[in-house]
């Protein structure tokens, strides 16, 4: 099993440029809008990612012909094969259950396991399940699967009871092929699900309000073929502008979205990184000496992500004083400061709350990566603790970051990947 070796000091300084990748949070659900036709769907900037490998293994079962090349994929469904999203399947990777709506309003069933608790918290998929009732389907919970039937889904008006992308999303595919108009109301508002849209208006769907908080979708009889443009991921944006932050580091990051960053870039100027913006794509990051401490609360988009959370905890280790970070989205995300604080972090969880002391000078040592940001967060506290760190399992690593530390080693940090034989 691959681990990431990291002989990281106090004085690194990151430089030169770094390409970002595709979104793996919106090419997921794309792969997944592919079930709603029988045409071909071509999608570009794909990152090439242990989930987008996941999901396209569920897909062949499915029925789906499939071919990958470079950062391209097409994906075809002539006919459904098969209606179930096997446990398996799902348990490596929860996103799958994003095949559920699309299966069921071409289909007419849907066979999908329950995904079960996770690293980072429950996540009820329950407001799916409501959601698609609500559309007409006829739905069991029996031994660990959801079974869905619906002859033809129909339109509906749907308020969610809070937010949720995964739902969103679903519901989205679903009324898509529904009889009549479907309103959803208190969508998300995230990128990824406004990428979702644009794609399924490609394909022939009736969509209003895209981006905002209520979404009309007229159904129509069927869905064709499209070619669609995945778009970039803004984590791994995030996730590198907190290394430029870390590591009083000078360089770019290209082929990004910006304005799908502001709360990020914020936080991470007022802690006194100097943020450039230098054309709609791309970013100059330059980080600062003495960085300040203040404090962080996750909130759904436009809000601080929650999926950047356990990177800041990691910036804050080296803030002049205390910051509070509080984590409103899922329980049990703290999991990753065990980890942080056998490099010497000085972190103290009460809640949904983490209490972080700095400045703290980290020092290396082997650790265990328990899910993606908590993966994450200690490549970045390697970088900066003194000595060697060793972050086991990084199978969570691969799952939504491409080439990390091939990225990381072009900026000049002393990173590898070594296979467990190769340590010593």
């Amino acid at each position: 099993m691959d681990k990431i070796r990291i002989l990281g000091n106090h004085d690194l300084q990151l430089k030169g440029k770094v390409k970002i990748s595709g979104a793996k949070n919106a090419v997921l659900p794309a792969i997944a809008a592919s079930l709603l036709t029988r045409e071909k769907i071509r999608l570009k900037n794909v990152p090439l990612v242990k989930d987008v490998f996941t999901i396209l293994t569920l897909m062949k079962e499915l029925g789906a012909e499939y071919h990958i090349k470079k950062n391209s994929l097409s994906v075809q469904i002539k006919k459904i094969r098969f209606e179930e999203a096997s446990y398996e399947l799902v348990r490596a990777m929860r996103a799958s259950i994003l095949v559920l709506g699309p299966l069921l309003a071409r289909h007419g069933k849907a066979v999908v396991a329950l995904p079960g608790g996770c690293a980072i918290g429950s996540r009820p998929i329950d407001l799916h399940i409501h959601g698609l009732e609500k559309l007409g389907a006829l739905i069991n919970l029996e031994h660990g699967y959801i079974q869905a039937e619906a002859r033809r889904l129909h339109g509906k008006e749907i308020e969610f009871d809070k937010k949720t992308v995964g739902g969103t999303e679903n519901l989205v595919m679903a009324a898509s092929l529904a009889q009549g108009e479907t309103i959803l109301k208190n969508c998300s508002l995230e990128p990824e699900v406004a990428n979702l849209c644009e794609l399924l208006v490609k394909m022939g769907a009736k969509i209003d309000g895209i981006g905002q908080e209520t979404i009309q979708i007229k159904g129509v009889e069927e869905l064709g073929g499209a070619t669609h443009e995945i778009i970039p991921d803004r984590i791994e944006a995030g996730t590198f502008l907190v290394a430029g932050a870390l590591t009083r580091g000078n360089f770019t990051l290209s082929h990004m979205q910006p304005d799908h960053l502001d709360t990020v870039i914020e936080k991470l100027r007022y802690s006194g990184a100097k943020i450039e913006r230098l054309n709609n794509h791309t970013l100059r990051v330059i980080g600062s000496p003495q960085i300040r401490p203040q404090d962080v609360t996750t909130s759904p988009y436009p809000g601080f992500p929650t999926d950047m959370q356990a990177q800041f905890i990691v910036l804050m280790t080296q803030a002049g004083g205390r910051s509070i970070i509080t984590e409103t989205i899922f329980d049990r995300r703290f999991s990753h400061i065990n980890e942080l604080l056998r490099l010497g972090a000085s972190v103290e969880v009460f809640g949904d709350k983490a209490i972080v002391k700095g400045k703290t000078l980290l020092s290396g040592a082997e650790t265990i990566a328990i899910d993606l940001r908590a993966s994450a967060s200690l490549v970045l506290a390697g970088l900066i603790a003194s000595g060697e760190t060793i972050i086991n399992e990084v199978e969570h690593l691969d799952r939504g970051y491409e080439k990390i530390e091939e990225k990381l080693k072009s900026l000049g940090a002393p990173i590898q990947r070594i296979k467990d034989e190769e340590k010593g």
